[in-house]
């Protein structure tokens, strides 16, 4: 089954045919097929419409009785809970219901980068605990590698065209400047982790690219802090500091779209996490329909 020339350049980072060529352009294999598929998941969810689904009735957040925040302003945790309870009561940090225009295609595609973050964690610690012999040498280890090559790139992919509908969306509305400023912190940080991933691989790919990139370094003054061609440093900027820096910033990004909900489309009322906000969308979400079936008659 490897001995396939696509079949092989996807499952074996090491095939010959692992890279294309056209002219003087060369791409890898996995670079492209994910190239092609979130071109096409964006066209399609910016093209298939809003659903008309019915919303999910829930519960409102009962508010903490004032006779329950005896000792809030008792010492550091008392506060802390307090100014959490007030900013991100329970109802926001764990909603059972959304909006209904939360039902499009085009939301999807930040809990897939969360997604596809985690695989490539699990399969990169599975990596960096076998070490490069193993991802070199062995059936297992070739698998796991590629496994981890294909979530990073579903995992920039996908990011990519969350930021791509994000800014069609303009999500930096009703105040979400802020959110919108986390998530593209988090693509340069993820475009970092990458280029480290790349130098971590000790193998003629990383020795390359570890050799056209130290004279850059060197000359913008980052080569006295960083060197592109110690393997050591960018293995553990690559499993340990770097990552770390990427999963708060995408905890925060997480922690403000439920502070300030998630974007309503251009146009539509937005709804926020609430009874009240519920009842907007569902007024706004009923409104649509009704006028969509005047039109229709």
């Amino acid at each position: 089954m490897n001995d396939h020339p696509i079949v092989g350049a996807i499952v074996n980072l090491n095939h010959p045919d692992h890279y294309i060529h056209w002219g003087f352009i060369l791409i890898s294999m996995a670079n492209f097929i994910v190239i092609v598929i979130l071109v096409v998941l964006f066209i399609l969810a910016i093209s298939i419409p809003f659903l008309k689904g019915k919303p999910i009735k829930r519960k409102a957040y009962q508010p903490v009785a004032a006779g329950d925040e005896v000792g809030a302003s008792e010492g550091w945790t008392g506060r802390g809970r307090h100014l959490g309870l007030k900013y991100l009561p329970p109802d926001k940090l764990l909603p059972d219901g959304q909006p209904s225009y939360v039902s499009s295609w085009v939301y999807v595609f930040g809990v897939l980068t969360i997604g596809a973050l985690i695989m490539a964690i699990l399969s990169g610690m599975v990596l960096a605990i076998e070490g490069p012999t193993w991802w070199h040498l062995s059936d297992i280890g070739h698998f796991v590698n590629s496994l981890h090559l294909w979530s990073v790139e579903l995992f920039m992919g996908f990011m990519t065209v969350h930021l791509w509908a994000k800014f069609w969306m303009a999500a930096w509305r009703g105040k979400r400047w802020l959110t919108w400023m986390t998530g593209v912190v988090a693509f340069l940080v993820s475009i970092v982790e990458c280029f480290t991933g790349y130098l971590s691989q000790t193998n003629f790919d990383s020795q390359w690219i570890a050799f056209e990139s130290k004279d850059a370094f060197n000359s913008g003054g980052i080569g006295a802090f960083f060197n592109a061609m110690n393997f050591g440093q960018a293995l553990m900027l690559h499993i340990v500091l770097v990552p770390i820096i990427l999963v708060l910033i995408i905890g925060v990004h997480v922690l403000m779209v439920r502070i300030r909900g998630v974007v309503p489309p251009i146009g539509a009322e937005p709804a926020h996490l609430g009874e009240a906000g519920f009842v907007a969308a569902s007024a706004t979400t009923q409104q649509a329909s009704d006028a969509s079936m005047e039109v229709e008659q």
